[in-house]
């Protein structure tokens, strides 16, 4: 946990080590989960729209989107999973309106959710696994694209060549993140403007070649068309789930930036790109084998074009795992590592490439990535819910210096440093969603007896918000720790 942390009011005036606080693009950012003085706050909402953009223009939406056809689902049908699982981008935006309004990160927002000690666990300590598995599957696929680009230009492939590539883009992610919050709004400018444009002419060849109605196709009917639909919602959902982490780009604007903008621009953002790139991933699906996201899409677009694209995956996962690696950065000092977030970032970039070369040597990348995504919602859907009914019960307002005190004394210490009603509620809503699992490795009772049903997305948030409302009316009456 950061210096500014460790008082009942601290500030961000000073950083580490008693240095000036430094945002500006070009510099390392001192600021780990410091709070964020109303001095410090700059910026308008709009710009969280390139940040959470730029970020998303990355291959795993366009396997995901991939993944509908092979599970058997139409176009048509893929293209509605597709936009319903997305919708969750929706709930994204809803939490980001905390960062203005405590000016601290939502690894610390959740403390109000857990307590100061249970969120070490249950907050920073799920999203700090999370985010390591997420660097590692982007790293994959940057380094997937960089083998096959050098295949064209006859370099050999080794084991030795992988871990290479994957050291490179890993570097570039990592000093991005290292740099953090102005650096990387900066460049999500520049990525939004050159992926966007990539991704629209990618769109455009993929349109050329597919067909809406494959004459190979056999349509699902019954319980397996239901049971394949809700398995591909699943792995969708997946995505804007995995970012609870809103709060993290909005905590530097002004405290009176509006609710709706800082929530509408933060959640479109990622709704376009993930819509675009995994209805692409669907047209593509329809007339090439979409389980090798290596060379998959080479058979359906220009030579010259294949180039350009393979340059779009390596920037692409450079541009999302900047992001993540920044919130994994403040994940690992809420989890009371007493690092700098640059130091945690190297740190995280370490564990996040190992396991990547792990991935990159597997011979089952596709198999793993769907069932890590299915497994994922399964915590991640009850977090994310439980973080958004305790906006809506608060009205957003927080003691934004409280959330920084972690002595007994805090209104967010509760009952020995854990909130019960967040922690039963998380524990409860995870149970019932892994009883509603069907991957690869793993089948729950629940999904078993309604004959391979899929429910965990909609199972498990539901669980874990009524259960926080309820608790939480039981224990408190109303939540502690509510601000002006």
């Amino acid at each position: 946990m950061s210096d500014a942390s460790e008082s009942r009011a601290p500030t961000s005036a000073q950083g580490p080590a008693g240095k000036a606080a430094v945002d500006k693009f070009g510099a390392i950012e001192t600021l780990g989960i410091d709070y964020i003085e109303p001095a410090q706050r700059h910026g308008r909402p709009r710009e969280l729209f390139t940040i959470w953009m730029g970020s998303n223009i990355a291959y795993i939406f366009i396997l995901v989107g991939g993944l509908l056809p092979l599970l058997g689902l139409s176009i048509l049908q893929s293209l509605a999973v597709l936009l319903l699982g997305n919708l969750f981008w929706a709930l994204v935006g809803f939490l980001a309106v905390s960062g203005p309004a405590t000016g601290s990160a939502s690894v610390v927002v959740q403390r109000a959710q857990y307590g100061m000690r249970g969120n070490r666990i249950l907050g920073a300590g799920v999203g700090w696994v999370t985010s390591i598995a997420y660097i590692a599957i982007n790293l994959a696929v940057g380094t997937f694209a960089g083998l096959a680009f050098l295949a064209l230009v006859n370099v050999g492939d080794s084991t030795a060549l992988t871990i290479v590539v994957a050291i490179v883009v890993g570097i570039a992610t990592f000093v991005i993140a290292v740099y953090g919050h102005a650096t990387i709004a900066r460049l999500s400018t520049w990525f939004s403007a050159g992926l966007g444009i990539g991704a629209l002419l990618l769109g455009f060849f993929v349109l050329q070649k597919a067909s809406f109605a494959p004459s190979e196709f056999v349509p699902l009917e019954g319980a397996e068309l239901w049971v394949m639909v809700s398995i591909g919602f699943t792995a969708v959902a997946a995505l804007p789930l995995s970012w609870p982490t809103g709060a993290d780009y909005a905590r530097y604007l002004p405290a009176s930036t509006s609710k709706f903008a800082t929530a509408a621009w933060t959640g479109l953002g990622g709704f376009v790109a993930a819509v675009v790139l995994g209805g692409i991933g669907v047209l593509a699906g329809s007339v090439v084998d979409m389980s090798d996201p290596q060379t998959s899409l080479q058979e359906i677009v220009p030579a010259w074009f294949y180039v350009v694209f393979l340059l779009i995956l390596v920037v692409g996962s450079i541009a999302n795992n900047s992001l993540t690696a920044y919130s994994s950065g403040l994940a690992f000092q809420a989890m009371g590592i007493r690092w700098s977030r640059a130091r945690s970032v190297i740190f995280d970039a370490f564990i996040g490439t190992v396991i990547a070369l792990i991935a990159l040597l597997s011979d089952s990348f596709y198999s793993s990535l769907s069932t890590l995504l299915t497994l994922t919602v399964a915590y991640l859907g009850p977090s994310i819910t439980i973080y958004a009914v305790d906006i809506l019960m608060r009205r957003n307002r927080y003691d934004a210096l409280g959330l920084h005190d972690d002595s007994p004394r805090s209104p967010f210490w509760f009952g020995g440093g854990v909130n019960w009603a967040g922690a039963t509620a998380f524990i409860l809503g995870t149970g019932a969603a892994l009883l509603c699992v069907n991957t690869y490795v793993f089948v729950g009772p629940v999904a078993n007896a309604l004959g391979g049903i899929d429910l965990t997305a909609i199972v498990g948030p539901l669980v874990a918000g009524l259960s926080f409302f309820i608790l939480t009316k039981i224990t408190q009456g109303q939540p502690r720790g509510l601000g002006v």
